[in-house]
C-alpha cells in the first residue's frame, strides 16, 4: 500500500517518487518539517517546507483512509453484507467522505423516524410513492392505516413513508457529492451573537453579524469565531443557499407533477434540512478546522 501512496502523493504533487519515498520516511522516524527542508535536502531533492508538509498531510490522509477502510470492510464482512461489487466500491474510494457515503446504507441502524416507519410497515407505500404514477394517494394510503402499529390516519401513513423516503434521499451517494460539491463552493459561514452575551462576549464583537463565504475566509478569523462559539458566545452556522440546494435534490428525485410527486418534493425538502444538510455541515466543520489549524501551525 505504501508504494501505492508515494506514487498517488507524487503524482498528485508532481514530485519525484524516490523524493517522496526518503520524506515519508524521515516522517515516520519523527524527523519535523523544518529539520527536512534544512538538513535533508539530499534526501528531499532540495523541497521546501510547504512541499515538505503538503506530503505530510497527504500520508496521513491516506493513511487514515486505509484505517477506515479496512474498520468498514471488517464490520461489513463481520454481518455477511460484503459483496465484491461492494468491496470494489470501497477499495476504490478516494476520499473519506466517498467512502463514508458508500457505507452509508449499510451502517447499523440507531432508531430514527424512518425505521420506526419501517416497523410499522410503511416501506412498501414509501416505494410506491417514490415511483411517482398517476395515483390517488390518499386511497392507497388507507390501506396502511393500522392502529395497533400506532398509524391511525391517512396523514400517519403519508408522513411515515415521507420518514423513509427522506432516508432514501439521505442515503444516496450520488446525491450527496452532489450536495457536498455545493457545500464546497457555495458554502457561506453566519455568525452572530447570542442574545444577551453582547457584553460578556465583547472581544468577539467584530462577529456579532457577520457573513462570508468559507472558502474565502482566512483561517485566524474563522478559527476566532469557532473561538466565540466554544464559550457560548457565538452561533453559527454554515451551509450554500437553501433553495440551491433543494433544486439539485429535487432535479435528482422528483418526476413529474402527480400527487406522489409533491409527496416526494416533501420528503426532499425534509431530508436537506433534516438529515442531508446538518451532516455536510459538521463534515465541512471539521475539514475547514483542520485546515485552519494546519495553515496556523504553518504560519507560526
Amino acid at each position: 500500500m505504501i508504494d501505492t501512496h508515494i506514487k498517488k502523493i507524487a503524482d498528485e504533487l508532481e514530485l519525484s517518487r524516490h523524493n517522496v519515498k526518503a520524506v515519508i520516511t524521515l516522517l515516520d522516524d519523527d524527523a519535523t518539517v523544518p529539520f527536512i527542508a534544512r538538513y535533508r535536502k539530499e534526501m528531499s531533492g532540495g523541497m521546501d517546507e510547504v512541499a515538505i508538509t503538503n506530503i505530510r498531510n497527504r500520508i496521513l490522509q491516506l493513511r487514515d483512509l486505509d484505517k477506515r477502510r479496512e474498520g468498514i470492510i471488517k464490520s461489513l464482512e463481520e454481518r455477511n453484507l460484503l459483496t465484491e461489487e461492494l468491496r470494489e466500491k470501497l477499495e476504490t474510494a478516494d476520499t473519506m467522505a466517498v467512502l463514508e457515503d458508500i457505507y452509508l446504507p449499510f451502517r447499523p441502524k440507531r432508531r430514527t423516524k424512518a425505521t420506526i416507519a419501517v416497523e410499522r410497515g410503511l416501506e412498501p407505500l414509501a416505494e410506491i410513492i417514490l415511483e411517482q404514477n398517476e395515483i390517488d394517494i390518499k386511497i392507497e394510503a388507507e390501506k396502511y392505516i393500522d392502529p395497533e402499529k400506532d398509524v391511525n390516519s391517512v396523514d400517519d401513513a403519508l408522513s411515515g413513508a415521507r420518514d423513509i423516503i427522506a432516508a432514501w434521499i439521505n442515503e444516496d451517494s450520488g446525491a450527496r457529492a452532489a450536495i457536498r460539491e455545493l457545500f464546497n463552493k457555495k458554502a457561506v459561514i453566519i455568525s452572530s451573537v447570542i442574545p444577551a452575551k453582547e457584553s460578556e462576549g465583547a472581544k468577539f464583537s467584530d462577529y456579532f453579524d457577520w457573513e462570508e463565504p468559507l472558502l474565502d475566509i482566512p483561517s485566524h478569523r474563522l478559527l476566532a469565531m469557532r473561538r466565540g462559539e466554544a464559550e457560548d458566545i457565538l452561533r453559527l452556522s454554515i451551509a450554500p443557499p437553501l433553495d440551491e440546494a433543494v433544486a439539485i435534490l429535487e432535479n435528482i428525485f422528483v418526476i413529474g407533477d402527480t400527487e406522489a410527486s409533491r409527496q416526494v418534493l416533501k420528503a426532499v425538502q425534509d431530508s436537506y434540512k433534516r438529515l442531508m444538510s446538518p451532516a455536510m455541515e459538521t463534515e465541512l466543520r471539521a475539514e475547514s478546522k483542520k485546515k485552519a489549524d494546519l495553515e496556523a501551525i504553518n504560519i507560526f
